[in-house]
């Protein structure tokens, strides 16, 4: 049988056994009239007055959005949450582009990220999480660290923040407050938001929005500086919007969540020996370090000393900023790196995504195929894999003729489970 999984920009088409078990959701079409139904959205929101009734045309706008590593659709949101606003003048709206810890866009990225016409005419500003002179102390967390965020969102007068809900692998599902907490959070406050305790939680996990110390986290610094309106999406396999969720946040966030679950989350009867899976192609799939969701939901159906093969393009390499490729240069296995992790004194922005991936590497074999080279795939202690289909012939050796194989053909954007 073949598939085709979401990689890059162009998809890979390979074959597959025939008794290989996929694992998508039902493909649900994209709205219809998609600025019809976001306009309606903001107009008749989820627990707030409408959009432009709680807006004062003398008020400084803020909207954070999320950065090229996601999906969101702000090319379509952003521009119709600037009409609805149409009786406050440009000059006082501001974009924070919610980098967390990732690298700054460029202008042509803000380009293919909101269109030509907003980049011309808003100020926008990549978040800057070790500036500290970029930022604000609003509070102090339970959970152990002083909240820094945005300086210019906290500033504004009215707060919007956008995004679109999946599945996540240790918040529980993405968007809602994570747009804020951690996209435009500063560097101490991300680091107790990532921490291996947090990270380690049973509960931190896809889909688990009950007792979630990452989800808690999140929403309590949130409400220290709440956004004063959330605009999210779904979407579907062509990132084509399939349901507008807008107004109060934590109400209409929930209310994507229960949306996402029920189409996104895939109950399996078993563990395979060898799962496929994708990183659900651009823009999640740009690097390796994005890539470890792909293996997180793979590592959700696989078995125990079973194998994981990923496809995740890497058009941005490891990346070579932040410390996710220097972290593996720091020990000799996954079982090494999980015990420099845990130690509490060991802290190094990116360790979280390390943590996830040695965990997954101690269950199975981890095989990666991307534009990579083979060093840089071996030094993140990954198999390289040039092909699939070779791959799996080879791997019948190991679990024999009649090895069960699942793909996950969209990634992390399915998430398979088994109750246990």
């Amino acid at each position: 049988m073949k598939t085709t999984l979401l990689y890059g920009k162009d998809n890979l088409s390979i074959q597959l056994p025939d008794n290989s078990f996929v694992v998508e959701p039902t493909n649900m079409a994209g709205l219809q009239d998609t600025n019809r139904e976001i306009t309606d959205a903001l107009r008749n929101p989820i627990g707030t007055p409408p959009l432009k009734e709680m807006v004062k045309s003398s008020d400084t706008v803020a909207i954070a959005i999320s950065d090229i590593t996601r999906p969101t659709p702000n090319h379509i949101l952003v521009p119709l949450l600037i009409e609805e606003l149409n009786h406050v003048p440009l000059e006082n709206f501001v974009i924070i582009n919610g980098t967390g810890t990732h690298r700054d866009q460029t202008r042509d990225e803000f380009i293919q990220m909101l269109g030509e016409w907003v980049v011309d005419n808003i100020r926008i500003v990549n978040n800057q999480c070790h500036e500290k002179e970029t930022l604000v102390n609003v509070g102090e967390s339970s959970f152990g660290c002083d909240v820094y965020l945005n300086k210019d969102y906290v500033e504004a007068d009215f707060k919007i923040v956008t995004g679109f809900i999946e599945p996540h692998f240790f918040a529980g599902f993405s968007g809602g407050p994570k747009g804020i907490m951690p996209g435009i959070a500063g560097i101490e406050t991300i680091m107790t938001f990532h921490n291996a305790r947090m990270i380690g939680d049973p509960l931190a996990t896809w889909g688990n929005m009950v007792d979630n110390p990452v989800q808690d986290m999140t929403r309590e610094i949130n409400g220290m500086c709440k956004p004063d309106f959330m605009l999210n999406v779904t979407l579907n396999r062509e990132k084509d919007i399939t349901a507008v969720f807008a107004g109060e946040l934590y109400e209409a966030h929930d209310r994507g969540c229960e949306f996402a679950k029920e189409h996104a989350m895939i109950k399996c009867e078993e563990r395979f020996d060898v799962v496929i899976t994708s990183n659900s192609g651009y823009p999640l799939d740009q690097n390796l370090y994005q890539a470890v969701k792909g293996m997180s939901a793979a590592h959700k159906i696989v078995k125990e000393g079973g194998a994981i093969l990923v496809a995740s393009e890497c058009s941005d390499g490891l990346p070579s900023h932040g410390n996710y490729s220097k972290i593996f240069e720091m020990a000799e296995s996954p079982e090494e790196l999980l015990e420099m992790i845990n130690n509490p004194e060991f802290k190094m922005f990116d360790q979280w995504q390390v943590q996830k991936q040695a965990v997954i590497q101690v269950w199975a074999d981890v095989y990666v195929h991307s534009k990579l080279t083979d060093e840089q795939v071996t030094g993140a202690m990954l198999k390289p894999m040039p092909n699939i289909e070779d791959t799996l012939e080879e791997l019948k050796k190991t679990y024999g003729e009649d090895m069960t194989v699942a793909v996950l053909p969209l990634g992390p954007l399915t998430i398979p489970y088994v109750e246990e």
